[in-house]
């Protein structure tokens, strides 16, 4: 049992369904890999038409696609979903394994608190209805790295359902412009992994590692294409994409490749298919007419999930042996769609700046300092710290958190210029010098002279 997972899912395989605007949801496949501690969930993704290569011939249609996600994200937790042991990330094989994790007679699940906790926080931060009663379901598949046989799922009544995801998307022709756009979330799930196979090609065997740590993050991607007002074309699905970049190319590419078959006669199968990271492709892996019975049934060693709100909370009750919904809402930091917002109305910066500030992780918090300690106009910083300063950052290929300038020692330059004591082409001309040295605290003598490079 790997470390816990947070299932995010959205139409696709683990039941992390993800649905289209306008469309039904995709179904899933069978299950691969290993049980951990994962919660899953599913999203939908906005429908959009997708054009061909060439253009429409009269009487021809543009393509729409439709795409379900299925992402399993593993939650930050000290012991696996459903017993005590530990989970660390590259631990030896098989040597964080409880007799429940190698599945031994008489064992029984215990519920790991944590990870219930983490799948509510998951479901109020993507506004999903949190059921106050929830169910576990076993799930049957047989693989070398399922000794129980079955799979401890939420099939029939997950712990969070009908959720969205807002975000935006930069296009248009005027500058700034995001045109807003909404996934939405079918349901958000706990579930236990599997373990995994470890493939030994040389000596023609496969060993199978209980830890069951897979990663932090694996999607998988149902894709049909269809002409816009008919029925959903037949779905593929691609398997175990590792990283963003990679899930997508392989959209994109699959997208294409059932248009192409579809304009040239052919039909699309529906199958499993895993993308070729080299090759830039997705390869054929097996095909889904013999529908797996996986047999569901209610899991008879766990009781309903039952959770609270401040109408529910009996009284007298200690916090400690329930989990409040409300209480874990008060917790919720600032979603970063709320933080967008406050940055473009406190400061009047550009939407896409604000995305920028966002997306590199530490470059917020460093801007905020530096507002804080400047008495440069927020826009002013705003250009520095996005256009010179992480510039720099990128040159030297540094993180934000292993700049050697300081938000004081930029705030301090800005100080200079918004008092002319040095003008904004001079402060430029010495960069990205100057900036290795503004670690140093600056004195407007320093630049009593006019700056020069030195090579």
């Amino acid at each position: 049992m790997a470390a816990p997972v947070l299932r995010r899912g959205c139409r696709g395989r683990l039941w992390a369904l993800a649905c289209v605007d306008g469309g039904s949801c995709h179904g899933r496949g069978a299950p691969t890999g290993s049980p951990s501690n994962r919660i899953r969930g599913q999203s939908s993704v906005a429908q959009q038409p997708l054009h061909t290569a060439q253009k429409p011939r009269k009487g021809e249609h543009n393509w729409a696609a439709v795409v379900g996600l299925e992402i399993h994200a593993q939650i930050s937790s000290n012991s696996k979903l459903f017993s005590g042991s530990q989970v660390r990330f590259s631990a030896p094989p098989n040597s964080l394994v409880s007799f429940f994790d190698a599945s031994l007679p008489g064992t029984l699940p215990v519920l790991n608190r944590r990870c219930v906790e983490a799948a509510v926080m998951t479901g109020l931060a993507l506004n999903c209805h949190i059921n106050k009663k929830s169910l576990f379901d076993r799930k049957h598949y047989f693989y070398a790295d399922l000794p129980a046989g079955y799979q401890i799922t939420q099939q029939r009544l997950p712990i969070a359902v009908n959720g969205s995801l807002t975000y935006g998307v930069s296009a248009g022709k005027e500058r700034g412009q995001v045109i807003p756009k909404t996934v939405r979330v079918k349901q958000i799930q706990l579930e236990q992994d599997s373990g995994k196979s470890l493939h030994d090609d040389l000596r023609s065997q496969t060993l199978i590692d209980l830890n069951r740590a897979e990663g932090q993050l694996r999607v998988d991607a149902n894709i049909s294409v269809h002409h816009p007002g008919e029925p959903l074309g037949v779905r593929t699905e691609v398997k175990n994409l590792n990283s963003i970049r990679f899930l997508a190319k392989a959209i994109d590419y699959e997208i294409q490749r059932q248009i192409n078959e579809l304009e040239n006669g052919g039909e699309i199968l529906n199958e499993t298919r895993s993308f070729h990271e080299k090759l830039g492709c997705t390869v054929s892996m097996r095909d889904k007419e013999a529908k797996q019975d996986y047999r569901f049934m209610p899991e008879p060693n766990l009781p309903p999930l039952l959770l609270y709100d401040a109408t529910s909370l009996p009284i007298g009750t200690d916090p400690r042996q329930v989990i409040d919904i409300d209480h874990i809402r008060e917790t919720l930091p600032e979603l970063p769609s709320v933080t967008r917002e406050r940055l473009v109305q406190q400061y009047g910066m550009l939407p896409e700046h604000s995305f920028t500030l966002l997306n590199e992780v530490g470059l917020l918090e460093f801007f905020q300092n530096v507002i804080k300690e400047t008495r440069a106009e927020p826009k002013k910083v705003t250009s520095w710290v996005l256009n010179i300063f992480l510039g720099y950052l990128k040159q030297e290929n540094l993180a934000v958190s292993e700049s050697p300038v300081t938000p004081s020692a930029l705030a301090e330059l800005l100080d200079l210029l918004d008092s002319r004591t040095i003008s904004s082409a001079a402060a430029k001309q010495v960069c990205p010098y100057s900036l290795q040295f503004l670690t140093v605290p600056l004195s407007q003598e320093m630049f009593s002279v006019t700056p020069q490079c030195h090579h």
